[in-house]
């Protein structure tokens, strides 16, 4: 198990994942959010590729329409 912190609460997930799996799970289009790991921006185009891993810190912000 590994321990992350995803928007200031601690979260334990089962292995490595990708950042796109990561929000698979949590049930999130990546096309409607925004992360930042570990004070990082990661671009949309690059969630597949990067993985998550022990310690890191993600901040998720979700995009929601309005007027």
């Amino acid at each position: 198990m590994l321990a992350i912190t995803v928007n200031g609460d601690l979260k334990r997930i089962p292995s490595t994942l990708s950042l796109a799996d990561f929000l698979s799970d949590l049930g999130l289009d990546p096309k409607k959010v925004a992360v930042e790991r570990n004070l990082e921006i990661v671009p949309k185009s690059t969630y597949a590729m990067v993985e998550i891993g022990e310690g890191d810190t993600l901040e998720i912000v979700h995009f929601i329409g309005g007027g």
